[in-house]
């Protein structure tokens, strides 16, 4: 019931002009998976998808094929399409893109001192659901942080790929819905970051977010390998 209610919410503010477009269904499904909407396992209804977004199935089934390409959603035949589940090797992946993009656009981005005012009620928000135990706010506040510090590169490419790195990082992040530790250590860890950013020291905030990233693949690793995923 809950899944169905979330595809039939997706009507609501979501068309546009270039609505009928493949590339923007796949930005829909996208953000709704990235913000935590559709859950790994969730079955795409073709029939409910395009009715709750006014387009064709042939604009929904190309974009089931740029989602797939991205390991986003699951094709299983005679069976549907599915949002993913990764596994190691698919966060394997999402690291190595992490580790270029992420450092990179704190080290390089080209930003004023008040494009950092973004952050602040963000690790507020992550130290209220820290204090609340609250997993899903923890991992929201989490992927708005991550989403902002590619932002400040100012380049859409590099903001439109984080936004497919997010979007598996929250299927990711599913696996870990019983773990409130495994986000808890993180929010002080991301707000010393944007500490050090704001002091002006980009190389040691490069440095720590590649530390920062090798530790929290490691853990992720050591669970969905616990799971066995």
């Amino acid at each position: 019931m809950a899944r169905n209610a979330a595809l039939a919410g997706l009507a609501e503010g979501d068309h546009a002009p270039h609505a009928h477009t493949g590339a923007w269904v796949a930005a829909v499904l996208r953000s709704r998976i990235s913000a935590g909407q559709l859950p790994p396992g969730t079955k795409l209804s073709e029939q409910k998808l395009s009715e709750a977004l006014g387009v064709s199935r042939n604009t929904l089934r190309e974009a089931f094929t740029l989602l797939a390409g991205e390991s986003v959603v699951r094709r299983i035949p005679n069976r549907g399409v599915f949002v993913a589940a990764p596994g190691e090797e698919e966060i394997r992946e999402i690291y190595r893109v992490r580790r270029l993009i992420e450092p990179a656009a704190v080290l390089w981005g080209n930003f004023p001192a008040e494009a950092l005012d973004v952050f602040g009620p963000i690790i507020a928000k992550a130290r209220v659901a820290r204090e609340a135990q609250s997993v899903p706010g923890m991992a929201d506040a989490n992927q708005e942080l991550h989403k902002a510090l590619v932002a400040l590169s100012g380049s859409p490419s590099l903001q439109e790929l984080m936004d497919k790195v997010l979007a598996e990082m929250r299927l990711v992040f599913h696996a870990m819905a019983t773990t409130p530790d495994f986000h808890s250590h993180y929010v002080e860890r991301n707000a010393a970051l944007v500490e050090q950013i704001r002091a002006g020291h980009r190389e040691e905030a490069a440095e720590e977010l590649r530390r920062y990233l090798d530790a929290a693949e490691r853990e992720l690793r050591v669970h969905i390998g616990a799971l066995g995923g």
